[in-house]
């Protein structure tokens, strides 16, 4: 009897179970086979990765730098946004690709379960977006803010509705010497300017040569607000994402007010690891600091061929359907944005609840102080 099989990744999974229509992401084809994924298929998909045990020393040391208490919460910083509406402007960002060694774990220790990260499991040859002054004079500052400017993910690309944006790229990826783009999320903006390459029709600014430079110019509309990726989408887009050439996008409405912290989270994979900003394990991904009363905002991407979900502790927010919830999921390219009135001080984990996701690295810290 031929029957219908559903192979699902990551969160696909509920859907499948409950009849739901196919996610995005979730393929059927039809076959003579069992009526659920084969053993070995959800093994590849889940298993976690293995690690020696760490030493008891370096240990100790990594959790008490981790799980040291909230510390006084830094300034908050934005890069070019103003905390109040000024009317329509142009804003320019000039953005390389270049190369860097990436650890996914530079601490080198899974401080949670006591494990240890050798280099050679968690060392990339990466290529990253960066940021630079007027001309590519200089790289920007790579500040304690998040959306900062050290590659995973690359520059914040803020605006507000009404605005003009141009993003002059320029591709130096000297390493693995491949044409690359920036493909935007969110803006409008003509053929020429999407960054994604089409055989025989996209130009230049598809697959910018490396040496070559390329400028985007891109419109914030009315339906542009909110949290998006960027990333490549020239014809060594699957090499290059898994490399790291991916960033978030915030675009506020016109009279829209800056929260008091924003907190850009990308999910994805580097080198089997289930990663958060580009890191994996705690001490190695973010930890946030806010203090109670203050505005905190989170920008989630998801990137890669999984899906995921955030998760807050001790925090709510209201989800979709205008209701509580403290986990939300995403997929590869979706995005979205979470604010709260901060009132629960202490330290609490943030991560994805899918759970060898979460075992393989992707979990963080929130430090709240009074």
């Amino acid at each position: 009897m031929r029957r219908r099989v559903v192979v699902v990744a990551g969160i696909a999974a509920a859907a499948a179970i409950a009849g739901a229509a196919p996610l995005v992401g979730q393929t059927t084809r039809d076959r003579e086979a069992p009526p659920v994924a084969s053993p070995s298929a959800h093994v590849q998909q889940h298993s976690p990765m293995t690690f020696a045990p760490a030493n008891p020393a370096q240990l100790e040391a990594a959790r008490k730098s981790a799980f040291a208490p909230p510390a006084e919460a830094p300034s908050p910083q934005f890069s070019q946004m103003e905390r109040t509406n000024s009317g329509p402007r142009t804003r320019h960002y000039w953005i390389k690709a270049v190369n860097v060694k990436w650890d996914v774990s530079p601490n080198g220790q899974d401080v949670i379960e006591g494990r240890q990260i050798a280099p050679e499991q968690r060392t990339l040859d990466a290529v990253v977006y960066r940021a630079y002054t007027p001309g590519w004079r200089k790289p920007l500052p790579n500040r304690a803010a998040s959306g900062d400017n050290d590659g995973m993910p690359g520059p914040l690309i803020e605006a507000r509705v009404g605005d003009t944006v141009l993003i002059h790229f320029k591709n130096e990826d000297r390493v693995h010497r491949n044409p690359h783009s920036i493909h935007t999320h969110a803006f409008s903006y003509a053929p020429g300017s999407d960054g994604a390459f089409i055989p025989q029709i996209s130009g230049p600014g598809a697959n910018v040569p490396v040496g070559r430079s390329f400028t985007y110019r891109l419109k914030a509309g009315p339906r542009s607000y909110g949290t998006w990726p960027y990333h490549d989408h020239s014809s060594s887009m699957h090499e290059s994402i898994p490399q790291g050439l991916y960033g978030a996008i915030r675009i506020y409405k016109r009279n829209e007010r800056l929260p008091d912290r924003r907190f850009v989270v990308a999910f994805a994979e580097h080198l089997g690891f289930n990663t958060i900003n580009g890191r994996a394990f705690i001490g190695n991904t973010p930890t946030f600091t806010a203090k109670v009363g203050e505005t905190v905002e989170w920008n989630v991407i998801a990137m890669g061929e999984l899906f995921h979900t955030f998760h807050a502790h001790g925090h709510r927010w209201l989800g979709p359907a205008g209701e509580p919830i403290d986990n939300q999921e995403i997929g590869p390219g979706s995005s979205f944005t979470v604010r709260w009135k901060e009132d629960a001080p202490g330290t609490w984990f943030y991560h994805c609840h899918v759970e060898s996701h979460q075992k393989n690295g992707m979990i963080g810290l929130l430090k709240v102080s009074r």
